[in-house]
């Protein structure tokens, strides 16, 4: 494989993004209610035309995008993400109708978009989905929202009736991409996604606290009708919907761990130069200075398997899922392992409220089980792997 590089104009424009995530979306950051959609965050997002470039930008430059803004702020970081992660099975899958409802508001900033995937069952295991979507027909004098479209075996609507759990932007959202079993006993094979709007009656939820504050809950359905006119991509076909959104995101999962990595390994350099200990500097002691030079190395390993993995999704290389699973799996881990050891470098100082490294110890956590956990992703790779063997 040839080295990695990026061209001098990329890096240019990731200097920009760092520079607007501190100067333009921290002070909107630092504003918001913790645990509750930021709404002026996310405009910003949209005036600063990031949001647009969710449906424009391939793999790798979404990437870069995340990193960049984790860097400097982790809440307009996770924003973008969030709008990209709910809003891009319309982009892939959605009718044109459907585009038009809602993707120039989520590019602006002025819709709200969420991934209704996990459930309390089923988090890990998203072919094992219990969400019921019921067929019905349609009654005469149904509202227009409920009424279907004609389809090959008849007129298809549905009611969802079920739970999902730990889903971000809810229950705030104005739309959700909603997974539901069309198909009991059939796996995989039996999903269907769905464009579900926030006030379709039946549709409730409630917000959780989790240790890091970011905007997410549980949401209850009870009924909900759906229409075909509400299908994304095919009837059956839902879970292809959902992992080739994951196989999109995962790379840039971890491009965005890898934005505090090195916020933290930076913090630590400058730390480590001016602390003093036992007559010299903290840098002076060889286990610090050993233990930054691998802080830097696990970084920079993982930021080249990410880029990869990005730029293997972009050419239409047939080991995305094995690349994707990968590099989320090397970054999440390595930017834990990176931010523990700040914390540990730094000392007490590093625990204490509004410290950076407070802020992202506790950010850090999520990404190793969020979007499949580390343990899901290991069994990614090992069923690819063994998938391109010829066993005798």
């Amino acid at each position: 494989m040839p080295a990695f590089s990026l061209e001098p104009s990329q890096t240019a424009r990731c200097a920009e993004l760092r520079a607007l995530a501190a100067e333009r979306l921290r002070p909107l950051a630092e504003k918001g209610e913790p645990g509750r959609v930021n709404r002026p965050l996310v405009a910003e997002l949209g005036r600063l035309g990031l949001l647009e470039r969710l449906f424009t930008s391939g793999a790798l430059d979404l990437c870069l995008m995340r990193e960049s803004l984790a860097y400097a702020c982790t809440e307009g970081e996770t924003a973008l993400a969030l709008q990209g992660l709910g809003a891009h099975p319309v982009h892939a899958h959605g009718t044109p109708a459907q585009r038009e409802r809602w993707l120039p508001a989520v590019g602006e900033g002025t819709a709200v978009a969420a991934f209704a995937l996990s459930e309390p069952g089923a988090g890990s295991d998203a072919a094992a989905l219990s969400l019921r979507a019921e067929r019905e027909t349609a009654a005469p004098g149904d509202p227009p929202a409920a009424q279907p479209i004609a389809a090959p075996d008849g007129p298809s609507r549905w009611r969802l009736t079920g739970e999902k759990c730990w889903i971000s932007n809810a229950p705030e959202a104005d739309f959700y991409t909603v997974f539901a079993r069309t198909t009991p006993g059939a796996g995989a094979r039996g999903v269907t996604a769905f464009l579900v709007p926030a006030d379709r009656p039946g549709l409730t939820g409630t917000a959780l606290d989790m240790l890091s504050p970011h905007p997410i809950g549980a949401l209850a359905f009870d009924a909900v009708p759906v229409s075909a006119d509400d299908v994304l991509g095919e009837v059956d076909r839902g879970f292809r919907v959902a992992m080739g959104t994951l196989n999109l995101f995962r790379p840039s999962v971890g491009a965005f761990a890898l934005g505090m990595a090195q916020a933290a390994l930076d913090a630590t350099l400058a730390h480590t130069c001016r602390r003093d200990a036992f007559g010299g500097k903290l840098r002076d002691l060889q286990s610090v200075a050993h233990t930054v030079a691998e802080m830097a190395l696990r970084t920079d390993a993982a930021r080249l398997m990410v880029y990869a993995a990005a730029t293997a999704y972009d050419e239409g290389a047939p080991d995305v899922p094995k690349r994707a699973a990968m590099a989320k799996l090397l970054a999440t881990e390595t930017a834990q392992y990176v931010v523990d050891t700040a914390v540990q470098l730094h000392g007490a100082r590093a625990l204490e409220r509004g410290h950076l490294l407070e802020h992202l110890y506790r950010e850090v956590r999520a990404p190793r089980i969020y979007e499949g956990a580390s343990e899901v992703q290991r069994g990614i790779i090992a069923k690819e792997l063994y998938a391109d063997l010829e066993v005798p």
